[in-house]
């Protein structure tokens, strides 16, 4: 409950909030799994459980804690099947008394069973509510539905709507540094974890595994010994693109948590010079452990003020602007997004995004390579940033541009483009 309020409050990222809080238990594992998918569920479907109390309640407003309560209770009936109806509404009911609800748990009670008793006529105004109502039916924003429906049409937003509404699989990268494909496999197998290698055109050679069932990451030795590296296999295009080569100098300007700078330094064999750059102390030391339990001697954490004594003396052969952006590409992986993100901070990310680019321009050796990556959907945040740099900056030619889109390649949303120096 505490935790579903700081997320109403805007109070961080919820996926960090929900790690905070559990890490101070000591729940079993099937408990704990319960309480992910009851938190994020609830937050996924904020909109469409809030037109069901809607109409169960005659649209009268809600005190904010009652409606956290009802939402939980909903979601178990209408999304879940594994917790009995009768164990929802009881531990619903109890937990409002617990709270100092009494006066309304009756309230509560009664709504939980109205619905029961209508089950099936509301589960198909909750169908019906998909085609009548996109943003309300697959519980997104509003003005998010309409942009997507303008540029790809209803059939290709409803698979995207209902990709972000699934739960995302977990991937790791194998370290090569460290272990190979075929080692990290007998290293699962002994440690309990079920996987399957997956290639993808931009990350082929069975570096990538989708793990199906796992002990918690950080308790295995593989993870200890810095075998792999949870990475979505979307973040390795932008990294395949740079191309890095053994004895080049390259920047990562953008570069925490570190999970493309240690694939640099992966790919150059760890020759060479990468430099990681970020502007939080905080994340900069996240970088440097990352690379620590990874092996990844080559990349050194650099801060603003190390970056600019670098520089001019230092020029790159290759850098790498992962710019931050409005991630909507990755609302399925980062649930409480969706709510976040305004249109407002699309066109003010458009300017920092331009800023990043122009500043890595100024860095580059003549020859050199400069590849832009988001994880957005959005053409403001891609193609145009990059359409704008191209026709303030002269000497630069675009060799390359893709997206990525979960419907078209069924993993998270990526844009990279690769521009050469002349």
């Amino acid at each position: 409950m505490r935790l579903l309020r700081q997320h109403a409050d805007g109070s961080g990222l919820l996926e960090d909030l929900l790690d905070a809080e559990l890490s101070k238990g000591a729940l079993a594992p099937a408990d704990r799994g319960l309480v992910q998918e009851l938190t994020f569920g609830v937050v996924r479907w904020r909109s469409t459980l809030d037109w069901l109390i809607a109409r169960k309640t005659d649209e009268r407003p809600q005190k904010p804690s009652l409606k956290i309560l009802l939402r939980l209770a909903l979601y178990q009936l209408f999304w879940l099947d594994r917790i009995p109806d009768h164990a929802a509404v009881h531990e619903t009911v109890q937990l409002a008394r617990d709270l100092g609800f009494e006066s309304q748990s009756g309230f509560i009670n009664a709504v939980l069973r109205n619905c029961l008793r209508e089950r099936p006529a509301l589960e198909q105004e909750l169908e019906n509510l998909k085609q009548r109502s996109l943003h309300l039916g697959y519980s997104h924003p509003e003005w998010l539905c309409n942009r997507w429906l303008e540029r790809w049409g209803r059939e290709k937003v409803c698979s995207l709507l209902d990709w972000n509404n699934t739960a995302p699989s977990v991937f790791v990268r194998v370290n090569a540094l460290k272990s190979t494909p075929e080692n990290l496999a007998q290293q699962f197998d002994r440690e309990g974890v079920l996987f399957t290698p997956r290639d993808f055109d931009w990350a082929p050679g069975g570096i990538a595994f989708e793990l199906r069932s796992h002990p918690p990451l950080a308790s295995l030795p593989s993870f200890r010994e810095g075998m792999f590296y949870v990475q979505d296999p979307s973040t390795l295009l932008a990294v395949r693109e740079l191309n890095p080569q053994p004895g080049e100098t390259i920047l990562d300007l953008c570069a925490a948590p570190g999970g493309k700078a240690t694939m640099i330094a992966q790919l150059m064999e760890n020759r060479g010079t990468v430099i990681a750059h970020d502007v939080e102390p905080g994340r900069l030391k996240l970088i440097s452990e990352n690379c620590t339990r990874l092996g990844a001697s080559c990349v050194k954490a650099t801060s603003p003020a190390e970056l600019e004594a670098l520089v001019p003396a230092t020029q790159f052969d290759r850098i790498l602007v992962d710019a931050p952006c409005s991630n909507s590409g990755v609302i399925r992986r980062r649930v409480e997004l969706r709510w976040r993100i305004q249109p407002s901070e699309i066109e003010r990310l458009r300017d920092v995004q331009l800023q990043l680019v122009w500043q890595a321009a100024a860095m580059l050796k003549p020859g050199g390579t400069l590849v832009y990556s988001t994880c957005s959907l959005e053409p403001e945040e891609n193609s145009e940033v990059v359409a704008e740099f191209l026709a303030t900056v002269p000497g630069f030619t675009r060799v390359s541009e893709r997206s990525l889109i979960p419907f078209n390649d069924a993993t998270d949303g990526a844009f990279v483009a690769t521009l050469r120096k002349e």
